[in-house]
């Protein structure tokens, strides 16, 4: 297994406003907090040769739209695909700040078409199938995952080549997905779109009301009792899905709270291994 990390952009960044880079990394309570990024990178992880099977997973840890939770979010689930076969791609997306961008609103999403970009086109380069390649989210990073699913006809970068900026797949984890009052997460609607959005606005960012017969199939975990993003944003999303005909699972756990990364409280379920599962039920696991 081989891990580097670039810029995600190779030129000037867009929509970005000159300031000093404020980024700071600090470990709470065992996980990895990377707060005020407004320099995104994409930390590469490539399975051993033999082991590949051609697939890729974009990974977009969690925080709010206030932080990337770039552990257990990120590098371990990044290191937990390679063991399978799959190369993953932990994208360190900006935080939306109206002193470092110009409109903060679509700063994380552009950052995540450009993952999806510049893995398709160095599909080559890192020995993956460009139609393999997969969005996966955790609670915030989950409704950017959903976003990238759900509006990439609608380019926000430069995409000369015309590149297919549409995940193959989509795994959502506790993923926020609403912006509607009643199940929507407060904080990271006020930190994408600001405190007074327009209704057209949060009807833009409630991805369920975004999906389409297109939408990528998709695999979706939650917990019942998640106090941090209601359970309803991924029954929504899932009954969304349904109703466009859209191939999708969901695991809905009893117990496990928000933010539990690849563990729940029961340690004997291991949601990684559905998620394997899926994987291999849509032939993406596959020796190519």
């Amino acid at each position: 297994m081989s891990q580097t990390t670039i810029p995600l952009y190779k030129n000037a960044i867009p929509n970005s406003i000159p300031s000093i880079n404020d980024e700071h990394t600090e470990i709470l309570n065992g996980i990895t907090r990377i707060t005020k990024v407004s320099v995104p990178t994409l930390s590469i992880f490539l399975p051993a040769k033999e082991k590949s099977n051609g697939t890729a997973v974009i990974i977009c840890p969690g925080g709010s739209y206030v932080m990337v939770a770039a552990g257990h979010e990120g590098t371990d689930v990044a290191k937990k695909f390679n063991e399978i076969g799959v190369a993953a791609f932990v994208l360190k997306y900006r935080i939306p700040n109206a002193a470092t961008m110009v409109d903060p609103s679509i700063g994380p999403l552009q950052d995540a078409q450009e993952a999806i970009k510049m893995v398709r086109e160095g599909a080559k380069e890192f020995n993956i199938d460009p139609d393999k390649i997969g969005i996966m989210g955790f609670s915030a990073g989950g409704h950017l995952a959903a976003t990238a699913g759900t509006h990439f006809n609608k380019s926000v970068i430069q995409n000369s080549n015309n590149t297919s900026l549409r995940p193959n797949f989509m795994m959502l984890i506790y993923p926020v997905i609403s912006f509607a009052d009643s199940i929507g997460h407060q904080n990271s609607r006020e930190q994408l779109i600001g405190k007074h959005p327009t209704a057209q606005q949060v009807i833009e960012y409630s991805n369920e009301l975004q999906v389409t017969g297109n939408t990528p199939p998709t695999f979706l975990v939650h917990a019942s009792d998640d106090d941090g993003v209601k359970v309803e944003n991924s029954l929504v999303f899932y009954s969304a899905l349904i109703h466009n005909k859209v191939p999708a699972e969901m695991h809905i756990y009893q117990n496990g709270g928000h933010g539990f990364g690849m563990k729940l409280i029961n340690a004997k379920e291991l949601w990684m291994d559905r998620c394997k599962n899926w994987m291999e039920n849509n032939g993406l696991l596959k020796q190519h």
